[in-house]
């Protein structure tokens, strides 16, 4: 039996390691080994080892323009130990392993468009690449997994469309699957976007109109094509796009490409940018050469007679600018692009033609009749702009224009040749607009806890002889009379108690608090023939007091004006002239906001500040002068729109302890307080200056 105990047991504890083990094994990542190449004909085979084999293909998708092919391991990471790899065998240029977390994607960069197939091998992952049977604006994504049920449900769950900082147009798709083949090509002036086996749902099959978000995009279509999805953007003007995908979000940018009349391909990103080309010539001319580089690309070409000369040269994928450069940077030559048309010549004869052309234009400067335009001034004073016209060190006016005004009507009249007044007329619509305006808030906040403590004692002992009392007489009525004002406690009849004064005491170290009346705790002992008395009074007072002080003062001005702002009084003095005589003069104790703000073009505010809050000093002045207590701060600072900014600030803290006593006796343990006068002042404030400037948008007015 108990055999049978064992190898039950036994059995259970091998099933539990067998399981452990599964389990570690279904979650050790893979790894990337190695990847291959190798180009058979038109058969391009790309082979990538994993440590550990596959168990299924993975998700994969591709896009035309630019021909790449993407594919997404879940669970595995980079064991190649790097993130590229250039190759340029046959149609493959290179190959991108990037790994985000616990995913790792390969992405083959292609001259072009091509069909794979997959599969798998044992530890290792065979793909062969196929040139693409149809053009690439028609070829269509394909995958090499097979279709699985779960693909045939995948729909976009919305589509939004935003403004993006630097005026593009984003469309954002939101996928159900994020593993969803995805096509993008242009066809004419419309970028179309395939989804493969991606449903639409009826909501969403509609067409956008996206004009008046001020982008290149003009309307958005999107539609059910059979078991495709189909997106149609049209832009306007020249453009270029973007696409990126995160997840399940997939994003498109359009974004508008400024024309620049000296660049062969227009865009926006750097470097040679044109169709690429294989040129492989023997002593070929010169002009045959530049021939074929116009039929490639479509551009009309005018090569001047003294081009000639012959070029050996084998360029092997190369964008065509770049090689156009390379031929003219070899048989040394130029070009002018005027539109669709490129004027190639040696750099002399180039050179040579614009010099006899600005000639020209100066001859003809000196020579063209002179006309007269008005301009009226709007926002800005036409003296000033005068000024900028006719500076000497920069003059926008030829030799013979001029520039007058009238103040009254605030216009001014140019003379000169038409060229010069049409820059006249574009100076003054860049500089004739209006002053954009700042409102520029303080708060000055002042904040004072107080403290103190007084305390002291008077003590007196005085003893009654014959009439009198403490040296002193006094007449039974004097002495009748003052019995009502006698501090102190008795029961029973009263009789001759004198009324003690400040003389009376001894010990004469009362409570001497800052403001306020002390609290008075008096004692009177005496005997019973009322001959000798003791009287004790002790004053005390603790003050605690808060004070905070808020001053706002705001203004608004115009951008890059100085402002000030200021409220409080002038304090009016004598003041001695050089005659003798005496003069009244003031003083002013104000608070002053005082600024000029410049509106930086990120949309930032830089000001320089100057802020006073002066009041009278309560402190007594020598001779005829008046006293000032100041609190002021000068700076230049940077400020968010609508942020705030704490300038400066001052603390203060003044601790006083201040003992007197009698010698000896206030010294003496238990009874010493009785010779002493102790007070305590604490006081602390606090000086905050802070800082708010709003931008005042056009038409709108601030609350």
């Amino acid at each position: 039996m108990k055999q049978i105990k064992q190898y039950l047991l036994g059995l259970v504890g091998s099933a539990l390691l067998a399981l452990a083990g599964a389990q570690a094994q279904e979650v050790r990542p893979n790894s990337i080994e190695s990847l291959n190449v190798v180009q058979q004909g038109s058969v391009l085979n790309v082979k990538l080892t994993f440590k550990e084999a596959l168990q299924a293909l993975p998700p994969a998708f591709s896009v035309a323009k630019p021909a790449r092919i993407a594919f997404d391991f879940p669970n595995t990471t980079n064991g190649l130990g790097r993130s590229s790899q250039t190759y340029n065998e046959g149609d493959l240029k290179s190959a991108n392993i990037v790994q985000a977390e616990d995913r790792t994607r390969v992405v083959l960069n292609l001259n072009k468009a091509m069909t794979y197939e997959a599969t798998i091998d044992g530890n290792s992952l065979l793909l062969t690449l196929l040139p693409s049977a149809t053009p690439d604006s028609t070829l269509m994504v394909e995958h090499f997994a097979k279709a699985r049920a779960s693909d045939m449900a995948n729909s976009i769950r919305d589509v939004n469309f935003r403004r993006g900082k630097d005026g593009e147009g984003r469309i954002t798709v939101d996928l159900s699957d994020p593993n969803a083949g995805i096509d993008i090509k242009q066809q004419g002036s419309k970028l179309v976007v395939d989804f493969v086996k991606v449903n639409v749902p009826e909501a969403l099959r509609k067409r956008l109109d996206v004009t008046d978000f001020a982008t290149p995009v003009l309307t958005l279509d999107t539609v059910q094509q059979g078991p495709n999805a189909r997106m149609t953007i049209t832009p306007r003007g020249l453009w270029e796009h973007n696409a990126y995908q995160s997840d399940s979000q997939f994003v498109i940018e359009v974004k508008k490409i400024v024309e620049d009349p000296n660049k062969l391909v227009q865009g926006t990103r750097g470097g040679f940018q044109g169709e690429k080309l294989s040129l492989n010539f023997q002593n070929i001319e010169v002009r045959r050469l530049l021939q074929v580089i116009g039929e490639f690309t479509g551009m009309n070409m005018v090569i001047s007679d003294s081009v000639g000369g012959s070029i050996t040269l084998i360029l092997k994928d190369v964008p065509w600018d770049q090689a156009l450069d390379i031929i003219m940077q070899q048989k040394g030559l130029d070009m002018r692009k005027n539109g669709n048309v490129i004027l190639i010549a040696p750099r002399e004869e180039i050179a040579t033609k614009e010099k006899l052309d600005f000639e020209s234009r100066v001859q003809i400067g000196d020579l063209e009749p002179l006309q007269t335009e008005s301009f009226q001034m709007s926002y800005i004073k036409a003296e000033d702009i005068q000024k900028l016209l006719v500076d000497p060190k920069q003059s926008l006016l030829s030799k013979r224009g001029s520039a007058l005004i009238d103040a009254r009507s605030n216009m001014m009249f140019v003379k000169d040749t038409p060229s010069r007044i049409d820059d006249v007329r574009a100076m003054i619509a860049k500089v004739d607009v209006a002053a954009r305006q700042v409102m520029i808030e303080a708060r000055i906040v002042e904040a004072g806890d107080t403290f103190s403590k007084n305390l002291g004692v008077r003590l007196g002992w005085n003893q009654k002889t014959g009439y009198g009392f403490g040296g002193q007489g006094f007449s039974g009525q004097a002495m009748a009379g003052a019995r009502a004002n006698v501090p102190g406690y008795y029961t029973g009849q009263v009789r001759d108690i004198p009324n003690f004064n400040t003389d009376a005491f001894n010990v004469n170290l009362p409570a001497t608090p800052r403001a306020g009346n002390a609290g008075l705790f008096s004692l009177v002992l005496y005997n019973s023939a009322l001959t000798q008395f003791l009287n004790t009074e002790i004053s005390a007072l603790e003050a605690d007091g808060r004070l905070k002080v808020i001053s706002s003062p705001r203004l608004m001005t115009a951008n890059q004006v100085e402002a000030i702002i200021e409220q409080g009084t002038e304090i009016p003095y004598q003041q001695a002239t050089s005659s003798g005589a005496t003069s009244v003069s003031f003083r002013k104790a104000v608070l002053s906001l005082k600024v000029k703000p410049q509106i930086t073009p990120d949309g930032r505010i830089l000001m320089q500040l100057d802020i006073n809050k002066d009041s009278p000093s309560a402190q007594p002045t020598q001779g005829q002068g008046v006293a000032i207590d100041t609190k002021h701060v000068r700076t230049e600072v940077l400020v968010e729109n609508g942020g705030t900014v704490v300038i400066g600030g001052i603390y203060t803290q003044i601790v006083n302890k201040q003992t007197q006593r009698i010698p000896f006796f206030g010294d003496l343990p238990y009874v010493g307080f009785l010779f002493k006068n102790r007070e305590t002042i604490d006081e602390k404030t606090e000086l905050l200056v802070f800082v708010t400037p709003r931008i005042i948008a056009e038409n709108l007015a601030v609350r």
